[in-house]
């Protein structure tokens, strides 16, 4: 494809509506990827309609700071969403927590909106459940789903159930009103985001207004669901038939913008907020092919996303691109089709991925891995450099807590953070995508990689600027007792008396 394709998409420009599925699904979970059951059919035909992405990651391997991350393009450790209680940790934004997205964040949706468009949030909000973190503050226009994950059921004393907001308010709580069977797996919340999204687009598409969804459902968070009539269906199990129902929505979606005739105005991303959780394989967790270790890991099985670009018309079919891509992409790409410049007060992490989906070229930038506060790797054109590695400790390892079953690799998959800034473990991941062979420290190869790698840490780290840590401090008197249209329903709870606490962040 030449340039003229992007020049060409600019001279007829209209507005662009855009749709990003952003799930928590594996790197092998897609049939594309080699999944051997096959079992999303309506994914592996938006790839062979589309771009396929080969190399594209989150911005940290756990859910609300990688959600922190596509909406503002930038990394979790610039706006807030990290923790400083202990080195590298995982955190993210559980009932308890006091912090969320801060008001100085500048949101995607935000920045649309002021472009004419209306945006909806459809499944798992994560970036704070007390008001002033409420998402149709933050630029969105319509909200369908939750601000926490679907864990519970809670017995409303000592925990409060999650509440299921529709915009403004709360119309009930999981497990009460929006039933999810524990034994059983059978809940029909799919269907419902599925038909909260084909409702938001055909109300759009007859007001002639352009868009954007932010389909972001948690069928694929353990504890699994899915509905009925996809139980028992998949080859995989549970897990599976969750993925299976949610690769038909999918195509649902996608063919319900070609039958509205808009699909050709409709730029559509599929990715996932981390790698999967191999805690809860093999029954509830996803696959990560062939690349090392889960969820909660700065390895590639915890930070390389399946993911697929999707423009008919635009994006010439059965493309495969290897530009390194991150999900803080989608800010600046969205931005960019809209017509719009990312804010330039502040540091921006995402790159316009346009150049590569509309002309096939592949710009040169690192991807950066972060565990918290630490920069725990870089990957640099086919290289990785491990400055810290630790997958968990020897105390939650012991306990049953294993983000790496069945892949052991000396030195590498650590149970205690080993410090690696003297001599960075160096992989070639073309050679070796499992991350089981590290460099030799003596070889030509390592000094002459190592040293164009460390003028880019260098680089980066001139630029870094912590934002202030939204994840430090935790109190049960902020949990979900009495959110927002609670008393219409009769199901406010009692607050407990306010006893902040600095967070415990094992992993």
């Amino acid at each position: 494809v030449g340039p003229e394709a992007l020049l060409s998409w600019k001279s007829k420009r209209t507005f662009t509506s855009f749709g990003v599925f952003f799930l928590q699904m594996g790197w092998g979970d897609l049939g594309v990827f080699g999944e051997p059951s096959k079992e999303t059919p309506n994914l592996d035909q938006m790839a062979s309609e589309g771009m396929l992405f080969l190399d594209f990651y989150t911005a940290n391997p756990l859910c609300s700071p990688s959600r922190a991350a596509l909406l503002t393009g930038r990394l979790p450790v610039r706006n807030g969403f990290y923790t400083t209680n202990a080195h590298a940790r995982n955190a993210y934004t559980p009932q308890d927590i006091v912090g969320g997205i801060p008001d100085s964040e500048l949101l995607l949706p935000e920045l649309l909106k002021k472009a004419g468009y209306t945006n909806k949030i459809v499944g798992k909000w994560h970036l704070g459940h007390r008001p002033q973190f409420h998402p149709m503050k933050h630029g969105f226009d319509e909200w369908f789903g939750s601000p926490n994950c679907h864990f519970g059921p809670f017995d409303n004393r000592a925990l409060p159930n999650i509440p299921v907001y529709r915009d403004w308010e709360m119309i009930g709580r999981y497990y009460e009103d929006f039933k999810i069977d524990l034994k059983t797996g059978e809940a029909n919340l799919t269907q419902i985001y599925l038909q909260e999204a084909l409702d938001f687009i055909s109300k759009q598409q007859a007001s002639q207004q352009p868009f954007f969804l932010y389909w972001a459902i948690d069928a694929t968070h353990a504890p699994v669901y899915a509905s009925k009539h996809f139980l028992g269906t998949s080859q995989r199990g549970l897990y599976g038939d969750a993925v299976r129902e949610i690769d038909d929505s999918i195509g649902k979606i996608l063919k319900h913008l070609q039958k509205l005739g808009i699909s050709e105005n409709t730029f559509v991303f599929f990715t996932s907020d981390n790698g999967a959780a191999l805690i809860s394989a093999p029954k509830q967790g996803g696959s990560n092919g062939r690349f090392l270790c889960g969820k909660q890991t700065t390895f590639e099985g915890g930070m390389r996303e399946p993911a697929i670009a999707w423009w008919p018309g635009h994006i010439p079919a059965g493309g495969v691109s290897h530009q390194l891509g991150n999900v803080m992409d989608l800010f600046t790409t969205s931005l960019s089709l809209a017509g719009l410049q990312p804010p330039s007060d502040r540091q921006i992490d995402g790159i316009d991925l346009l150049p590569a989906i509309l002309q096939g070229k592949l710009i040169d930038r690192p991807i950066f891995y972060y565990r918290g506060n630490e920069m725990m790797a870089v990957r640099v054109g086919l290289y990785k450099a491990h400055y810290w590695t630790w997958s968990n400790s020897w105390e939650e390892y012991s306990k049953g807590i294993d983000f790496c079953p069945g892949q052991n690799v000396s030195g590498v998959t650590t149970h205690t953070q080993e410090e690696h800034t003297n001599l960075p473990l160096l992989f070639h991941l073309g050679r070796d995508p499992g991350e089981k062979y590290p460099l030799s420290f003596a070889s030509d190869e390592y000094q002459r990689t190592m040293e164009q790698i460390s003028v880019v840490v260098q680089q980066h780290k001139v630029t870094m600027v912590p934002g202030e840590p939204q994840l430090n401090v935790c109190d049960k008197a902020v949990m979900n007792w009495s959110p927002p249209g609670c008393e219409k329903l009769g199901k406010c709870l009692k607050q407990p008396k306010s006893d902040p606490k600095k967070c415990f962040w094992p992993h």
